[in-house]
This record gives C-alpha cells, sequence and structure tokens, in this order.
C-alpha cells in the first residue's frame, strides 16, 4: 500500500494538469525510497520502476496496461477489483527480500534513464523516417503522376 503521503502528492499534480506519468512519478520514487532504506530489493531499476507504476495503477492513476504479457492481463490491469491473497503477497514479498539493493542506485537509475532515452530517439527517427516515406508514397499515387510515367516510355 502506497504511503499516504506519495498519493497527497500525486492527487496535487491530477489537480495542477499534470501528466499521468508525472503523477506515477510520485510511486516510482517512493519505491526507489523502500529498496534505498532496505524495506525490499529489486534485481534492477526497471523492477522499481515497475512496481511503482503498478502501485500507481492501481491508486487509480490513469496509466496506459503495461506493454508486455497476455491480452488478458493488459486489459484486467485497469480494472482489478479483489485483494491480492495474504499468501501472494507474502511470498512476493519474500522474493524481493531475497533481492540486491543496488538495483535501486544512483548509478543504476543513471544507466537506465540513459538507454530509455536512447530508445527513446531511435524510436522517434524511426517513425518520423516512416511518415516522411509516407509523404512520399502520397506524391507519387496522386493522378499527375501516372501520365508521367506513360511519357517516360
Amino acid at each position: 500500500m502506497p504511503e499516504k503521503e506519495t498519493i497527497r502528492r500525486a492527487r496535487e499534480d491530477a489537480k495542477e494538469g499534470k501528466a499521468p506519468t508525472t503523477q506515477a512519478g510520485e510511486f516510482v520514487r517512493e519505491e526507489i525510497h523502500h529498496v534505498r532504506e532496505g524495506k525490499h530489493g529489486v534485481r534492477n531499476p526497471k523492477q522499481a520502476i515497475a512496481i511503482g507504476l503498478s502501485k500507481a495503477r492501481k491508486a487509480g492513476v490513469k496509466l496506459p496496461p503495461p506493454p508486455k504479457g497476455s491480452a488478458s492481463a493488459r486489459k484486467s490491469t485497469g480494472k482489478r477489483t479483489g485483494k491480492t491473497s495474504r499468501k501472494r503477497s507474502q511470498a512476493t514479498t519474500r522474493a524481493l527480500k531475497r533481492e540486491g539493493r543496488s538495483g535501486a542506485s544512483r548509478s543504476a537509475l543513471s544507466r537506465q534513464a540513459r538507454t530509455a532515452a536512447r530508445h527513446r530517439s531511435t524510436k522517434r527517427a524511426t517513425s518520423s523516417r516512416g511518415s516522411a516515406a509516407k509523404r512520399t508514397r502520397s506524391r507519387r499515387t496522386t493522378g499527375s503522376s501516372s501520365s508521367r510515367r506513360q511519357r517516360r516510355r
């Protein structure tokens, strides 16, 4: 369960009209603090971020479902009503306690941010290339271009 202070900060962000990802950032921040305090560990920074985002979704932040996983799992994430069973909750906590703490270190988070930014920039470049190609195709398929092709023959 997220801390009251975290929920308050996220609600404040929502009132200010900030993006859902900004609101969710509060939950991710809290999770990183938990790992640093020694409450539990994580394998890598991505896991800490995923736990934070999951908590944000459960707290009502309007985030899109996680990108990976089965379609039914993605569909159900926004509509989860039942509480997690005690057995499952304790098993998860025990598993996380066995993990290391270095996943939330400054250097690990920095590395994660850099690789994420690199991935974003290549995606953006790819999509812009695709839209440029689309514009070219649309120019070629106009009526005047077909008569131009016939003249060349």
